[in-house]
């Protein structure tokens, strides 16, 4: 923690922020999203849940619907309803942290909601085009699977995906550059997840090109409960894991982040 600490202290703490912050206010799981697609193709959800995981099941969906303009539309308006920002203690501590950039795998504009609704400015950064609205100073949010307002960012079907896990987009260009002097910090992932321990392989990759040059970035992902094995595979690919002991994975998270963020000022 103390290197993790230093890091945050000089403004070299980079944030990958994961759907457990966004579950952390109410949003629907992912399981909804599936019986979603389910619904819109005409077929029964329980049936469908077992014809593939949940990128083949989004690729058939693109597939048969030609784009998926109409499912995005659907996560757009299901996922931002309804919700008092400013009662998320873990968004406020987010916002109000010293952290640079934050990227997040999260199409839902809840961190962009957090920044306006507490007067912390942002550019938001969501593809090529984005990356010339960059000012020093101001905190970036990079939608690294993209964002609702272009359908042709969003990372949600198979080929998308395996695309986006080539590393060769301009925000992979970007993240290699600000990670080059920074740490980083990952949160509100499950360490169960395929997806994200592919992320987590191809990142290490990227970082072990660097180790030969002496500037490999130390990075950490919390976890709200100990895991010894997740811990020794997540070490193997230079990644720190910061366990809690709290069964309570929001609270887990926002007594971490309190600490982090809040440890220095309380008296």
């Amino acid at each position: 923690m103390d290197k993790l600490r230093e890091a945050y202290r000089n403004n070299r703490l980079i944030l990958f922020v994961g759907s457990g912050v966004s579950a952390n206010i109410g949003l629907p799981p992912w399981r909804e999203l599936i019986d979603e697609i389910a619904t819109q193709l005409d077929y029964d959800p329980e049936v469908f849940d077992t014809y593939g995981n949940f990128l083949a099941l989004a690729e058939y969906y693109r597939i048969r619907k030609g784009n998926i303009g109409p499912l995005r539309s659907w996560m757009d308006r299901e996922w931002h309803r309804d919700i008092e920002i400013r009662n998320s203690e873990i968004h406020r501590l987010i916002v109000q942290g010293r952290f640079p950039a934050i990227y997040t795998t999260n199409y839902d504009r809840w961190l962009e909601n957090a920044h306006d609704a507490h007067g912390v400015d942002y550019i938001k950064i969501a593809n090529a085009s984005d990356l010339v609205k960059a000012q020093t100073g101001v905190r970036q949010i990079v939608k690294f699977h993209g964002d609702f307002d272009d359908d042709d960012s969003i990372v949600l079907d198979e080929t998308s995906y395996y695309e986006r896990l080539q590393f060769e987009t301009p925000l992979d260009i970007k993240l290699r550059a600000d990670t080059l002097s920074k740490a980083v910090l990952f949160i509100g992932y499950s360490l169960s997840d395929t997806n994200i321990r592919l992320l987590f392989y191809k990142l290490s990759k990227m970082w072990n090109e660097r180790e030969t040059k002496g500037v490999r970035p130390i990075s950490y992902v919390f976890s709200h409960k100990p895991n010894p094995v997740q811990q020794e595979i997540l070490s193997q690919w230079g990644i720190r894991m910061i366990a809690s002991e709290d069964d309570q994975p929001g609270l887990a998270l926002q007594r971490f982040l309190e600490d982090l963020v809040e440890g220095d000022i309380k008296p």
